[in-house]
C-alpha cells in the first residue's frame, strides 16, 4: 500500500463525504439564515424556533436525496471492494 493510494483514498472518501451530507446542511445553513432573519425583524427571541424548522427540513432532504446518497454510498464501497485486489 503506498502512499499515493491512501491518498487517493481519503480523497474520494472525504469527496463522497461531501456529496453526500451537502444537501442536508446547505439546507440547513439557509433554513437557519431565514429563521434568522425572521427573528430580527420581529424581534421573537424563542430558540426553539430554529431548531424544529431545521429538523423538518433536513429530514425532507434526506427523505427526498435518499436516492441518491445511497447510490454515491455504494458506489464508493464498490470502488473500495475492486480496490482489495490491487493491494500489496
Amino acid at each position: 500500500m503506498s502512499e499515493a493510494f491512501v491518498i487517493e483514498l481519503a480523497r474520494d472518501a472525504f469527496y463522497t463525504i461531501f456529496i453526500v451530507s451537502g444537501p442536508a446542511l446547505v439546507v440547513s445553513i439557509v433554513v437557519g439564515l431565514l429563521i434568522s432573519i425572521f427573528q430580527a425583524a420581529t424581534s421573537i427571541n424563542e430558540m426553539t424556533l430554529t431548531f424544529v424548522p431545521k429538523i423538518i427540513a433536513i429530514g425532507v432532504v434526506c427523505i427526498l436525496l435518499l436516492p441518491f446518497m445511497m447510490q454515491k454510498m455504494v458506489q464508493f464501497t464498490e470502488h473500495i471492494f475492486n480496490m482489495i485486489p490491487t493491494l500489496k
